[in-house]
């Protein structure tokens, strides 16, 4: 059996000696020692094993009262070496990667879960084993015994299981005195990394942490925004078109701590007959190609949430009257009905236009303007604020290396320089279009000042963007084949990271049939194929 004890001992030389002589004496083996000293105190940790029964613990006891300057000793079920080990082994195992670590004679001496899980072995086959036995796509490991480092290195490892693509990164593993002792490998799972970026460049809520800019203009609105998030009073988002008034009015919801949703209506984008049934709804038989049942307004369906009228200044006068009413009494009657709807809906509105002129033109009522003129909110054009220019483009150009699984791309200084110089009338809107557009024109990570074009440009190609005609450029093709080879990307990528194509389409918030009609257009097949040496592994995609 085992003995294991705990020795605390007033500090002073020869300790371990005469610890290891009296066990010897006994007949015990030593099967580990360990000390750790506190201050002027040593405590000693011994691990020790032969035949001895429990009755004999006592007579270890004043065996090792014996030895001098002895303070306490007790016996122990763990080590404090296995209690590092299991909680090692514990983050080990729950962390997202896998883990690999070999020693200097280039044998496996840590791997943890999601590393098997790839490799599909179990620990007892692989613990002790040559890194070279295992399947991986290279053995890059053993030359960060030489001191090579790598980062970030992307590799597929094909197992009976499947494909798992991850980027590897690799250390050399050092002692204390500087001398490689082994080396660790780190993957990263693509998939994951892929669903990380998309979780984090298009989140399911906006908050107003995520706006970018740093004019004072800008963090100016986003504190006062953040100041009457909480309040229920009606707030008034102005500015022009493309400044982002919808992301401000998102990001104020989701900051209101309102358990209802965000519903958002373009009052400019609705015929006027139909505005005041999708605002208000209509009851039972209201009229003729409606639902029998009747059908909820938006200010209901945006019940305890946010209801946002864009473009209100586009409202029509009938309309507006009934909004005031709405704001007054705070309930809806739906058309053809006379029942009133108590509704705790929170108003939030937005304009690109001067309400003021509207209302001396009697476009506006004057006395809704002072309902929804409580909180205004200002939000500068982009041409006031240039200096938030690079930072949403390496905003923009982050976001769509990301859904593209892409190295991101940078812009050249005087592309730069010619994006500071634009004027901008569609202000954010346009810089994202240009960006885009700019992106995927070139094919390099640095984006040239020829590839970005402004939207009069687009049809003057040979002109002011480019000395020479585009098709004439090397490395450059026509938009139409660059757009066509972009949205062939995107359709190869979705599919990847899908189990089957209806999912893809869902993913692409695209019909299953147009998802289809793309397959056949851009001839991508049904299954994807690599031939690794002379075995050919195949994965079907799932209609």
């Amino acid at each position: 059996m085992k003995l294991r004890f705990e020795l605390i001992f007033r500090d002073r030389v020869g300790i371990v000696a005469d610890i290891s002589v009296l066990i010897a004496q006994q007949g015990l083996n030593i099967v580990s020692m360990e000390i750790v000293r506190e201050a002027d105190k040593a405590k000693v940790y011994v691990e020790a094993e032969n035949g001895v029964k429990n009755s004999h613990r006592r007579e270890m006891f004043q065996i090792l009262g014996r030895i001098p300057d002895l303070i306490e000793s007790r016996f122990i079920d763990t080590l404090p070496q296995e209690e590092r080990e299991k909680r090692f082994r514990v983050v080990l195992d729950n962390i997202s990667d896998g883990v690999v670590s070999i020693g200097k004679d280039g044998q496996v001496t840590t791997i943890n879960k999601i590393a098997l899980k790839a490799l599909n072995r179990q620990a007892r086959e692989v613990l002790g084993s040559d890194v070279r036995t295992l399947n991986l796509p290279d053995h890059t490991i053993l030359e960060c015994l030489q001191g090579k480092t790598f980062n970030n290195a992307k590799k597929d490892l094909i197992t009976e299981k499947g494909r798992f693509q991850y980027l590897a990164t690799s250390r050399p593993i050092k002692d204390s005195a500087g001398h490689i002792i082994g080396a660790v490998e780190i993957a990263k799972d693509v998939q994951e990394i892929k669903k990380l970026a998309q979780s984090i460049t298009t989140p399911s809520d906006i908050v107003l942490s995520d706006i970018i800019g740093r004019h004072p203009a800008i963090i100016a609105a986003i504190t006062f925004a953040k100041k009457i998030a909480e309040t229920d009073s009606i707030i008034s988002i102005r500015g022009a078109s493309g400044t982002g008034k919808e992301l401000f009015a998102r990001a104020i919801h989701s900051a209101s701590g309102r358990k209802g949703s965000f519903v958002p209506i373009n009052c400019a984008a609705i015929a006027e007959q139909l505005l005041e049934s999708e605002l208000f709804g209509y009851a039972r038989g209201a009229f003729s190609g409606g639902r029998k049942e009747g059908k909820p307004g938006l200010f209901e369906i945006a019940k305890d949430g946010t209801i946002f009228l864009d473009e209100i200044a586009e409202m029509p006068l009938s309309c507006q009257a009934k909004i005031l009413r709405v704001i007054q009494d705070k309930c809806v009657r739906r058309v053809g009905g006379s029942a009133e709807i108590k509704i705790d809906t929170r108003i939030v509105t937005a304009t690109n236009r001067n309400l003021e002129q509207r209302v001396e033109r009697k476009a506006f009522r004057q006395d809704l303007y002072y309902r929804i003129n409580v909180l205004p909110i200002h939000i500068p054009p982009l041409r006031e604020r240039s200096d938030d220019i690079p930072l949403l483009v390496d905003h923009f150009l982050f976001q769509l290396a990301s859904k593209l699984g892409e190295q991101i791309q940078v812009v050249s200084p005087e592309g730069m320089d010619k994006l500071l110089r634009h004027d901008w009338p569609g202000n954010v809107r346009e810089l994202k279009n240009v960006v885009e557009r700019a992106a995927i024109l070139c094919d390099g990570k640095q984006i040239h000042v020829n590839c970005i074009l402004f939207s009069h440009e687009i049809g003057h190609a040979t002109k002011p963007a480019f000395s020479q005609p585009v098709n004439a450029m090397p490395g450059v093709r026509s938009l139409k084949e660059a757009v066509a080879d972009f949205e062939a990307r995107i359709i190869n990528d979705t599919l990847a990271a899908s189990k089957s194509i209806r999912g893809a389409a869902k993913h692409l918030k695209v019909s299953h049939t147009a998802l289809l009609n793309k397959l056949k257009k851009y001839n991508i097949t049904m299954a994807t194929k690599r031939t690794i040496g002379n075995k050919t592994f195949q994965k079907d995609i799932l209609i």
